[in-house]
C-alpha cells in the first residue's frame, strides 16, 4: 500500500513568496494546499485536514495570531503543527504566538529557505 503523501497548507499573502514557497516544497514530493488569508486559512484547514501549516501572521481577513486561536480551539484541528513565518519579529510576537499554539517561529528575514525546509521536513517524519 503507497504511503499517502503530506500535506503543506501555506498561508502566505505575498503572491511572490507563496510561489517561492510552493516551489521550494514542491520537490519534497510534498501535497500542497494555500490560503491568502486567515478566514480561507481556517476553512481550507477544515476542509484539507493538513499534516502541517505553515502560517503568516500578518493577513488579511484575520490575523495569523486569531488563525491559531480558532484552529487550537476546534477539537478536529488542534493537534496540526503551526509553524509561523512572518515578518513580525518581537519577542512579545514570538512568545504570543508560542503561547498561542505554534510550534515554531521563524522570521521571514533572517530565515533562508534550505532552513526551513529543512525544518518542516523533520517535523513531518
Amino acid at each position: 500500500m503507497a504511503k499517502r503523501k503530506k500535506t503543506i497548507l501555506i498561508v502566505e499573502d505575498d503572491e511572490i513568496l507563496l510561489r517561492a514557497l510552493y516551489l521550494n516544497f514542491e520537490d519534497l514530493n510534498f501535497t500542497l494546499a494555500s490560503a491568502t488569508d486567515g478566514e480561507m486559512a481556517v476553512v481550507v484547514t477544515q476542509r484539507v485536514m493538513p499534516d502541517l501549516i505553515l502560517l503568516d501572521l500578518l493577513i488579511p481577513k484575520m490575523d495569523g495570531f486569531r488563525v491559531i486561536e480558532v484552529l487550537k480551539s476546534d477539537p478536529k484541528t488542534k493537534n496540526i503543527p503551526i509553524i509561523v513565518l512572518s515578518n513580525l519579529g518581537s519577542e512579545a510576537d514570538i512568545k504570543r504566538a508560542k503561547i498561542s499554539g505554534a510550534l515554531d517561529y521563524f522570521v521571514k528575514a533572517n530565515t533562508k529557505l534550505e532552513e526551513l525546509k529543512e525544518k518542516v521536513t523533520n517535523y513531518l517524519k
